[in-house]
């Protein structure tokens, strides 16, 4: 296994594949581990996004001989030699299994290795991506995509959740159960990358038509509420509201009302130790299945996992 540097490489991504792949302390899984190389164009240090500066063991030709070439991102993408991309694209022709880690994938699209795929990186920097190379089927909300030889992770430390699953594959659920736990994160998490993703919806100023409705509706949500309430209390005909609505937000009133509930229902699994059928009340779904559906819908995690993950508990 290859992993790739260059100017302005990300250490915590690099110290992921480093640590996953190439750890020598592994005597306890019982099995022949990977033999990691660092690689780079030319034989001089390059220097990291925290200005450390790295000695690659081997240069590019390295990538000649390996099963599985690792990339991850960089802050310069512009510095990347184009000898990495012809490596990358020689190493795709010949089999070799590539991985990217967070924006590492706009390494992979500048090399050509995305045309026509799915992939993911970093939700900041996924509009960017779709933007930069249309080729390219963008999805922002998950941790991982694995188009067999060609896998994407999302955010930072998704590229653990990535590296993990690399292993889980290779060598089974219990080795890579066990190196997880030896590197005490969880084996696998659940969700993807769209519940760390802050996307409220336009704010309406108070000139706007819809901003008194807005406003009463934010008060109510745990009341059963319809379109037609919303229409009538703007004093519109449903359709009316319903067109003039989504020409004001972007939105439909039944989205937009659905979306300020998961966003309700949110803040109580954050903040409050309600059962999940106290939480489906407050915000309006009434029931447990209900809040689950919409929920999972729109963060692609379950309400409990939500929980697990945000929830601050003090002592």
């Amino acid at each position: 296994m290859a992993v790739l540097v260059y100017e302005g490489v990300g250490l915590f991504e690099l110290g992921v594949a480093c640590d996953v792949f190439g750890c020598t302390d592994l005597t306890d899984l019982g099995v022949p581990w990977y033999r990691l190389s660092i690689c780079a164009a030319g034989a001089g240090a390059v220097r990291a996004d925290g200005g450390l500066r790295i000695q690659p063991q081997y240069g590019l030709d390295r990538t000649r001989r390996v099963d599985t070439v690792v990339v991850p991102p960089t802050s310069r993408l512009d510095a990347v030699p184009s000898e990495v991309f012809d490596a990358l694209r020689r190493a795709h022709a010949r089999g070799c299994r590539i991985i990217s880690l967070c924006t590492g994938a706009f390494v992979l699209a500048e090399a050509g290795l995305l045309q026509g795929r799915r992939a993911t990186t970093h939700w900041t920097e996924c509009d960017d991506l779709a933007r930069r190379y249309t080729d390219v089927s963008v999805d922002p909300g998950v941790l991982y995509v694995d188009e067999g030889d060609i896998l994407t992770s999302a955010g930072s430390a998704a590229s653990i959740d990535l590296c993990l699953y690399v292993v889980r594959g290779d060598f089974g659920s219990e080795i890579a159960t066990q190196l997880a736990r030896q590197l005490v994160v969880p084996p696998q998490r659940e969700g993807g990358q769209a519940q760390f993703i802050a996307a409220p919806l336009p704010t309406l100023d108070t000139a706007n038509l819809f901003a008194d409705t807005v406003a009463w509706v934010q008060e109510h949500l745990n009341e059963q509420l319809t379109v037609a309430d919303l229409a009538a209390r703007s004093a519109m005909s449903p359709r009316t509201f319903a067109r003039q609505f989504l020409a004001a937000t972007g939105t439909t009133p039944h989205q937009w009302l659905q979306r300020q509930r998961v966003h309700l229902a949110q803040r109580l699994l954050e903040t409050s130790d309600l059962p999940i059928e106290s939480v489906a009340e407050s915000s309006g779904f009434c029931t447990a299945g209900n809040l689950r559906k919409h929920f999972s819908r729109v963060m692609q995690t379950s309400p409990q996992a939500y929980r697990r993950t945000f929830q601050h508990r003090s002592g």
